[in-house]
């Protein structure tokens, strides 16, 4: 690419993608994703990302379109890799100058520089490090931050690599440049304070910013560039109580003491904000839970540090710091806020949403505060258990809803209970407390008891799967009836969510108990789903929904009719929310299952959903491919019979079985519906193109993989022989080939066979062209072929681990007789012994009569009486049945088999002949065979 000319046409280029009319936009894209490989590329966009004098967003782009190469172009041995030539131009190119004006592309070079550093650092990049740090003593402010930002982001990069080799070549770094990043953040950190004492708040600010990154830099060298850092008193941090628990054991006691003090005493009122307070309770949280600080079972086998550790919280954790810390917990950081109290108010969705997910333990106050409860409560139970019954007893019979503050610690005191149910276990009998007190705190239905109100059936969620009895579940469900119409949203959704734990967790949960309310509650539930309008709201409500379809299956029918009828009105709405497009996808299989073959009348929606969500040329596939297959596959397997627009669908299917990723299982089991449900309209559509992906597939795919392509051929085989085989020709000849060779793999050996059998047994025409065809190929008369398979077939029947498969393989080794062929007749023993091995499989006596009955003879359908666990068959478990009925597996006596066969063979030969043939086989083996065939 020549820089000059090429510069102008790739900045209108990328001018055109920053546009909003997507008809500049796509040519653009599409035009600059065809220059990813071309040489310059990288190059001329280093220029004008450089430019600062150009447009920010198209600046922006051109920082993006770098970054996103360095991905795909910058190692070595990538296709299109970039020449070594370039890159060494362009690492010079990007350190040339710190002085970036825009805080968000300063950024993103950062990043950039970093991704290159992991790559080539410090092999190919020696000078990179050595610049940063020179950068970072400038005396230019903007120069200075840049370049501390590239070193923060270089030195995080190369402390996340993991091979042993990357890990000495970053402690070497580490060991090096330690002392300087510690004089760095010293030095910032004195700025900083001088510029707050002089009341210079911009100055102050800007050192406040280089402090935090000089102590990120710090932070990453301390905690991953030291093996033993112990041993070097100026390396240690905080960070080594997760990454070297050992070193940090002379800091147990102070930070213990440190933390409990501000957080659980008075001496922290006043002073502390909630950071503080989270940072405090992550640090007692890991020094409680930190298995290192823990005596082994066999006080023995246990290390000194660990015995050490664990004496020094012995000592601290004491049954009156305990008790404080425990009752502080759940009276001061349990109880609802007014910022919390105003959110229920105001935006009782929001509300909702964050009591159930919530942010991550480490950054949130009430998550954080609720694992520490649990953490401490499970290691010192004896002492705390009786702490919080205490308060428990203190709150029995209801309370008066004008007492806020009693109403606020009961909700907090029952939310501790909830908590340690499985801790609780022996101490609590929640049967009991629930008929006593539970039940008459929810028949109180004053607007402000709603607290009490959602906070007990969140609780009897809680304990739904600790200690729950079955018989009171038909009142549970009364209640949940109940208050799936309180006036308060946030209960109904906190209701709905105890219901799904019912279903999912509830120890002896009974569908017949739950029918009699599952017209009312399903009805409910769909209100609530129309009434609420977060999606993450309506996916929490959907959930519920699909636990339900799930758990009363095909008893669903009657009460779905609603829900059909809102789901497509629902997807319309959701379509900038693939999370919540998962969701309705989630609770259309349940609902397919449920339907059956009455899921056809949702065709009309639902084929344009599995379009959409299965089709890899549309964005939204990232979110809604898998589970977009799996409603694919639900929907084939309950199809009362094809459509052509089903047909049509499978047009999806090649782009897919490409891209060889974790769905394949899924894929192949999609093409056997298809071949189950319609396999001559299938295989005649698109046999061709899948034997072709097939053909691909197995060039470059494990043993399990080949397996599961070949099991799709031989169902083919087993549904409709002849069109099977043809559509599949030109894939037997390596089967044919992998049985002669005698392949290794047993599944793999296993299923050849399988395929082999069902072609000789049912279409011995295609049988006798393929050896034809593979003896010229060989070089081999057809006989001296013929012998090699029957002997390599019988040697490897052990492979053969289904009773089906090797009956399979006795009926179609059999039907080469009767033949006066000599090479047969030489393999004749073989044929008898697999065939005896096969007998000696399916066949099973008759104690009364003494006679044997092959056991694998299907003369009807029947359909199956089920237990209440049990789910209905699927239509395309009906269509295996009645498929089993023509298969010569289920439809054939193997016995009466062998005896014709050898008759006919015994009229071909004459009986003298037959004879001489007999005597081949061992005298036992013909014992056996005779044991079997009596009475015929």
């Amino acid at each position: 690419m020549d820089m000059d000319s090429a510069s102008s046409v790739v900045l209108q280029t990328l001018t055109q993608a920053t546009s909003q009319d997507t008809a500049v936009l796509k040519p653009a894209e599409e035009q600059l994703r065809q220059w990813e490989t071309q040489p310059g590329f990288y190059s001329v966009l280093l220029n004008i990302f450089n430019n600062h004098v150009l447009d920010v967003n198209v600046r922006w782009l051109a920082v993006l379109y770098f970054k996103n190469g360095i991905d795909r172009y910058w190692r070595r041995v990538a296709p299109h890799a970039l020449s070594e030539e370039e890159k060494t131009s362009l690492r010079a190119g990007l350190i040339t100058n710190f002085n970036e004006p825009v805080n968000q592309i300063a950024t993103q070079i950062a990043v950039l520089i970093a991704k290159v550093a992991r790559l080539d650092c410090p092999r190919q990049w020696p000078d990179l490090i050595p610049i940063l740090l020179e950068s970072v003593k400038g005396q230019d402010g903007l120069q200075q931050h840049r370049a501390l930002l590239t070193f923060y982001h270089v030195t995080k990069t190369l402390a996340s690599k993991r091979l042993a080799q990357d890990r000495r070549l970053f402690q070497d770094l580490a060991s090096g440049i330690y002392s300087f990043a510690c004089s760095l953040w010293s030095h910032h950190t004195d700025c900083f304070l001088q510029q707050v004492y002089a009341r210079d708040e911009a100055a102050a600010l800007n050192s406040l910013e280089r402090t935090l990154l000089s102590l990120k830099v710090l932070r990453k060298l301390t905690v991953h560039g030291f093996q033993e850092p112990q041993q070097n008193m100026e390396v240690m941090l905080l960070d080594f109580l997760e990454y070297h628990p050992y070193a940090f054991i002379p800091l147990i006691q102070r930070s213990l003491e440190f933390a409990v003090s501000y957080v659980f005493t008075p001496a922290g009122e006043g002073v502390t904000f909630e950071r503080f307070i989270v940072q405090c309770m992550n640090l007692i949280k890991m020094i409680v839970k930190n298995d290192a600080y823990k005596p082994a079972k066999n006080i023995d086998d246990s290390k000194p540090e660990s015995l050490e550790a664990h004496k020094i919280k012995t000592a601290f954790f004491t049954h009156p710091t305990l008790t404080e810390i425990g009752r502080r917990l759940v009276s001061h950081y349990f109880l609802l806020t007014e910022e919390e109290l105003t959110m229920w108010e105001e935006d009782p969705e929001s509300f909702a949403v964050e009591e159930a997910g919530g942010d991550s333990w480490k950054y949130s106050l009430r998550p954080c505060t609720e694992v520490l409860f649990l953490d401490i409560f499970h290691n010192y139970s004896q002492t705390l258990t009786p702490v919080l019954l205490d308060m428990v007893q203190n709150l029995q019979g209801p309370t008066d809803v004008e007492d806020r503050v009693q109403l606020l610690m009961k909700d907090a005191v029952y939310n501790a209970v909830g908590l340690a149910a499985y801790e609780l276990f022996d101490s609590v009998d929640f049967d009991q407390w629930f008929k006593n007190q539970l039940l008459g705190e929810l028949q109180v239905t004053h607007h402000r008891y709603k607290l009490i109100r959602r906070r007990v059936i969140w609780l009897i969620g809680q304990w739904i799967s600790v200690k729950f009895k079955s018989d009171l579940r038909p009142l549970l469900y009364e209640l949940i009836l109940g208050l799936m119409q309180d006036p308060d949203l946030v209960v109904r959704i906190e209701t709905a969510t105890t219901l799904k734990l019912n279903i999912l967790l509830g120890f002896g949960f009974l569908t017949e108990q739950f029918l009699p309310y599952l017209e009312s509650i399903f009805g409910l539930l769909f209100q609530l789903l129309q009434q609420v309008t977060e999606c993450d709201t309506k996916m929490q409500v959907l959930h519920v929904i699909s636990c339900v379809i799930e758990r009363v299956n095909i008893q669903i029918r009657p009460y779905a009719g609603c829900l059909v009828q809102y789901l497509p009105l629902l997807w319309k709405q959701s379509e900038e929310h693939n999370m919540l497009r998962c969701a309705i996808l989630t609770t259309l299989i349940h609902l397919v299952q449920g339907l059956g073959a009455e899921s056809k009348n949702l065709y009309p929606f639902l084929l344009p959903v599995i379009q959409l969500s299965t089709d890899v040329t549309q964005p939204p596939h990232i979110y809604l491919l898998e589970d977009g297959l799996e409603l694919w596959l639900v929907t084939l397997e309950n199809s009362p019979a094809i459509t052509p627009e089903l047909l049509r669908i499978f047009q999806n299917m090649s782009a897919l079985l490409e891209l060889s990723a974790e769905n394949l299982r899924t894929c192949f089991q999609i093409v056997n519906a298809y071949i189950y449900l319609a396999a001559t309209e299938f295989l005649q559509n698109y046999g061709e193109s899948l034997c072709r992906s097939f053909c691909d597939l197995l060039k470059d795919i494990t043993n399990e993989g080949q397996v599961q392509v070949l099991k799709v051929v031989e169902i083919a085989l087993k549904v409709s022989p002849v069109l099977g085989t043809h559509v599949f020709q030109s894939l037997l000849p390596a089967v044919f080939r992998g049985i002669v060779d005698g392949e290794r793999y047993p599944v793999v050996m296993s299923t050849y066979l399988g395929i082999m059998g069902r072609v000789l047994l049912q279409n011995a025409g295609f049988f006798s062209s393929l050896l034809t065809q593979m003896a010229s190929e060989c070089s081999q008369e057809m006989d001296q072929l013929l012998g090699s398979v029957i002997e390599m077939w019988v040697d490897r029947m052990d492979n053969i681990t289904q009773p089906e498969r090797r009956k399979l393989s006795s009926l179609a080794l059999l039907s080469l007789l009767p033949s006066d062929n000599s090479v047969i007749q030489d393999k004749f023993c073989g044929i008898i012994s697999i065939s005896l091995e096969a007998l000696h499989d399916v066949m099973t006596e008759d104690p009364e009569t003494g006679t044997y009955k092959d056991c694998m003879l299907m003369s009807h359908f029947e359909e199956p009486k089920l237990s209440e666990e049990e789910e209905p068959p699927t239509e395309q478990d009906k269509r295996k049945k009645l498929l089993a009925l023509e298969d010569p597996v289920h439809s054939v006596s193997l016995q009466q088999f062998v005896y014709d066969k050898l008759k006919a063979q015994q009229a071909l030969l004459g009986d003298e002949s037959f004879g001489a043939l007999m005597e081949t086989v061992d005298t036992e083996l013909v014992r056996q065979l005779q044991e079997f065939l009596q009475g015929l």
